[in-house]
């Protein structure tokens, strides 16, 4: 365990000194280290597994987004998974219809999802609790549902055949090429969603999840930002959704935007912690790979999840982010006790 500890201190001070020199050289360090991964996931196991990390990286994503509206502003919604439908079948339609290629798709994609999120967020807004819970469940399964049975939309047999991105002559038509799309993608989210928690929209977020009341004696225009953390989040959505419709094989079905991927995506955020964005993607990672391992036990995915989702709440109720949070805290003491000690001495 000392070893552990000494070797998360190094690697925190390292980065704390690369902040320290300029905000964006961790995030590149990061970009450089896994530009590689394709390659070996492919060399140590097979294509599969990079297929593996291309999900992972739009389901953190997904999990970043659901967290500004859940985590940040302390809305709790559970349709989240609509707004990544939308995203996903809008980007594709275009594609597929219209002809029209994903650099034009996918910006349309995430703005059809914005608009369903200003759509959806408009009345949501006056509910609380479990009521917009109801509200959100509602929309998530009527947008599967209008999936599955209109035929425009692609009916029983969905969406084939929606075509891949391409720059020139070079086209993301593998998993190991798409993933140098998603993985920049994902750092990206997650880089705004950092700006965001630091920013003054990320206060006020914050403070209409503590009491809303409050906030609003403040000053803090509740209405505005609980509707603003609806829109963002659904940007996310749209976002991840577009770039899960071009992954190769390029087919969607109204299966893909079930009750189990929403509680798959619930189970992401609580087990990462809850208002915790590095908890976040930890819990997309490690629930994406646990949710593919037990695919053969489909049926009873649910009841694993939802009994999971239970023990943490109960025992680990802010996740891994809580986890790390008392970590840089304990180091934080330790390091100022250090620093009065030697000022004594």
């Amino acid at each position: 365990m000392t070893a552990v500890n000494s070797v998360f201190r190094s690697l925190s001070q390292y980065f704390d000194r690369l902040s320290a020199m300029h905000r964006m050289l961790p995030w590149l360090l990061a970009f450089v280290l896994l530009l590689p991964l394709p390659q070996i996931l492919a060399a140590v196991f097979n294509d599969y597994y990079v297929y593996l990390a291309n999900r992972i990286c739009i389901f953190i994503l997904l999990s970043v987004g659901l967290n500004i509206v859940k985590g940040f502003c302390g809305q709790v919604t559970v349709g989240h998974i609509g707004l990544y439908a939308i995203g996903a079948v809008s980007a594709a339609l275009i594609s597929l219809n219209l002809g029209w290629s994903f650099w034009i798709a996918f910006p349309i994609g995430i703005m059809v999802a914005g608009l369903a999120g200003v759509i959806i967020g408009l009345p949501s807004v006056r509910l609380e609790g479990a009521y917009l819970a109801l509200a959100t469940l509602g929309l998530g399964e009527s947008v599967r549902i209008m999936i599955a049975v209109t035929p425009e939309l692609g009916s029983s047999t969905g969406l084939i055949s929606i075509p891949p991105p391409t720059i020139g002559n070079f086209t993301f038509d593998t998993f190991g090429k798409y993933y140098y799309l998603v993985m920049p993608a994902a750092m990206i989210g997650i880089y705004l969603s950092f700006s965001i928690l630091r920013s003054a929209t990320g206060r006020a977020f914050m403070a209409v999840r503590e009491d809303t009341i409050a906030a609003a004696v403040h000053g803090i225009n509740v209405v505005k930002y609980k509707l603003l953390a609806f829109v963002i989040s659904a940007l996310y959505a749209g976002a991840a959704g577009g770039l899960f419709a071009h992954m190769p094989p390029g087919y969607i079905h109204h299966n893909n935007f079930t009750i189990i991927e929403m509680v798959t995506l619930l189970m992401m955020i609580v087990l990462g912690g809850i208002g915790h964005i590095w908890g976040g993607i930890i819990g997309a990672i490690v629930v994406t790979i646990i949710y593919d391992q037990t695919l053969e036990f489909y049926f009873y995915q649910p009841l694993l999840f939802g009994l999971s989702m239970v023990l943490i709440v109960m025992f680990m109720p802010r996740g891994i982010g809580g986890v790390i949070d008392r970590y840089l805290v304990t180091r934080k003491f330790i390091a100022i006790q250090e620093e009065k000690a030697d000022a004594i001495s």
